[in-house]
């Protein structure tokens, strides 16, 4: 599924990184842990989270994911956004919970398969 979908089906915000709206995107990881993060994600995968800090971003970059979005209305501040556009890394914001959001994702066919596995 490409990221310009997820973004309908999230109702979600596109706060940077309008170069990766065409990105397959084929599981998604729900997390405010960055150590499950990097325990277990795959490739193309997006990482939903509440936490906002640089660590994200950071994380994401390790991780070679190239989208976050940030749930329950959590919106990242200039300094998050201007480190994930420098890592080339997509982020979006969504009013939905995280338990939403990643039903709505699976509803529509965006599994976690491969990531937790």
């Amino acid at each position: 599924m490409k990221v310009r979908e997820i973004i309908e089906i999230l109702d979600a915000e596109l706060l940077s990184g309008s170069e990766n709206l065409d990105l397959e995107i084929y599981s998604a990881c729900g997390a405010d842990l960055m150590s499950d993060v990097m325990a277990y994600v795959k490739e193309n995968v997006l990482l939903l989270t509440g936490l906002v800090n640089p660590q994200v971003v950071r994380t994401a970059e390790m991780m070679d994911i190239k989208v976050i979005a940030f749930v329950r209305g959590k919106n990242p501040v200039q300094n998050i956004l201007d480190l994930a556009k420098d890592k080339g890394i997509t982020v979006i914001a969504t009013k939905h919970p995280m338990f939403i959001a990643c039903g709505k994702l699976y509803s529509a066919g965006i599994t976690g398969r491969g990531v937790w596995d």
